[in-house]
């Protein structure tokens, strides 16, 4: 049987990485736009629709597809808050790309906090202009300052060891810790809240869902120090932001680096500069000069996508040669109630 994809959010770097796996028994048909409702027939025909991060799995959609013969969705990313799991559980099944490189976004997450602490960002634009005066580029050493990880996944271990390379002090949060893992990297696990206080810089790397929807908000940031470093390379509904946008113009943030933003889908992934931004929340986050955002990139390294095509390959030729979905996600797996290792699929 050859298995026929329809491959949503389609761009020419997934087209490259993708091709060289096709073999006689895939068909893969490209489409450029985002699945929604309004595309979600395009897939009529296909056994397996390929989505990203701003692809819409609702209800609605769930359902066309099924009617129209897919049999799996794959996700070409580890999140997954853009699916409705419960109306695709029993009906349709999902799996996803958990780890492709830890590497990428972590060593990204650094760089955002390099440029924003030694304003490289700005230093290159005077430069450019012929201006060689460095007053206002004054940053800070690293080393001995705190750094507060909200999430100690693959991405958060991977942060914790560069970060502890500076030197710095380390505190954690996790639902799941590691302490001995921790301890070989001097990691304090606490709780967020003493997060919030004693950290210089906090980096976001921890999954969105109910209970970490806008979890930096305009109580939590009251919590923070004076002039705390903000990074967030996990989703955006991570922050509050409007919230942000306070905290910026009170001088309580004293920096943010965002690799993602809550209405992205609207944005990111396209050419918009010849466009009015008509967002004006994300416009008016552009206008600060210690803010950098930049368009969910943190996980765009050449490693980083050939492991991706190579993972959702494998997962979907798993699927129809009857083998166990190790990637598999659900209704009842997001519910901490997970049958994979008992029954090898979720249904």
């Amino acid at each position: 049987m050859k298995i026929r994809i329809a491959f949503f959010d389609a761009r020419p770097y997934d087209q490259a990485s993708f091709n060289r796996l096709i073999t006689p028994d895939i068909e893969i048909k490209y489409f450029p736009g985002h699945l929604n409702e309004d595309t979600a027939g395009l897939a009529a025909g296909s056994h397996v629709v390929c989505a990203f991060v701003n692809d819409l799995l609702s209800a609605p959609v769930i359902e066309t597809l099924i009617q129209n013969g897919v049999k799996l969705a794959a996700l070409r990313c580890a999140g997954y808050n853009n699916v409705d799991l419960n109306a695709a559980y029993g009906k349709l099944h999902v799996i996803r790309v958990p780890a492709y490189s830890p590497y990428a976004v972590a060593e990204h997450a650094v760089s955002l906090m390099m440029a924003l602490n030694r304003k490289t960002h700005k230093a290159y634009a005077r430069v450019r202009d012929g201006n060689f005066a460095i007053n206002g580029l004054l940053g800070f050493d690293m080393n001995g300052k705190t750094a507060g990880i909200i999430g100690t996944g693959k991405i958060g271990k991977v942060l914790v060891r560069i970060l502890a390379g500076f030197g710095m002090k380390i505190l954690a949060f996790d639902h799941h810790p590691d302490p001995a893992w921790g301890e070989k990297y001097s990691v304090q696990f606490t709780d967020r809240d003493t997060i919030y206080r004693e950290s210089d810089i906090i980096s976001l790397n921890c999954p969105l869902n109910k209970e970490t929807h806008h979890m930096i908000n305009e109580k939590t940031i009251v919590k923070m120090k004076h002039g705390v470093m903000l990074i967030n390379t996990g989703r955006g509904g991570l922050i509050d932001s409007q919230a942000l946008i306070d905290g910026l113009k009170n001088y309580k943030i004293g920096a943010a680096g965002l690799d993602v933003y809550e209405e992205e889908n609207e944005f990111f992934f396209e050419d918009h500069s010849g466009d009015i931004l008509n967002d004006d929340v994300l416009a008016r986050l552009l206008t600060f000069p210690n803010v950098i955002i930049t368009s969910h990139q943190g996980f765009f390294t050449a490693e980083a996508m050939n492991s991706i095509a190579e993972t959702t390959i494998e997962g979907i030729k798993d699927f129809f040669d009857g083998k166990s979905l190790v990637n598999e996600i659900c209704y009842r797996c997001d519910s901490a109630v997970c049958v994979h290792k008992e029954q090898g699929r979720c249904f």
